[in-house]
């Protein structure tokens, strides 16, 4: 219908490291001379030395190595949450989990997680800002 305008909200990631379309993903700055995997920016690897990166994308899907429940934290951060270390094919993804209940008897080492994003704020445009966290396998939004 002419003059008939449909809104979309626009989204932006929270961080640079983070794809959004056309599927959520996470880019990691990898080191050329050793592979160790970096988020957002480097001037050089702490492993290495070296100076030369590449941006490589990290899997979506991988296992809870390390977590802890957050029970206090900055003012208007909704507590408690789940704040974990997640092994995706070898890269450390630091991230929150969600649609877990936090507390150690829903949460657990080796746990399987797929990658989901969230919104964490919206401007008074309508633009979302969307932020990455990880979920038990099988409850990401697709």
């Amino acid at each position: 219908m002419p003059g008939d305008v449909r809104l979309t909200a626009a989204r932006i990631p929270f961080v640079d490291y983070l794809v959004l379309d056309p599927e959520p993903h996470l880019l990691a700055e990898e080191c050329t001379g050793c592979e160790a995997r970096y988020f957002g920016r480097r001037n050089a690897c702490a492993r290495c030395g070296g100076t030369g990166f590449r941006r490589v994308p990290v899997a979506t899907t991988g296992e809870v190595r390390a977590f802890t429940i957050v029970t206090f934290a900055a003012p208007g951060v909704p507590v408690p949450f789940v704040a974990a270390i997640v092994d995706c094919d070898g890269t450390s993804v630091r991230t929150n989990l969600t649609d877990v209940a936090p507390d150690p008897d829903h949460v657990r080492l080796g746990m399987k997680v797929d990658l989901t994003t969230t919104v964490v704020g919206t401007d008074d445009d309508g633009v979302e800002a969307v932020n990455y966290a990880f979920t038990p396998s099988g409850r990401a939004e697709k």
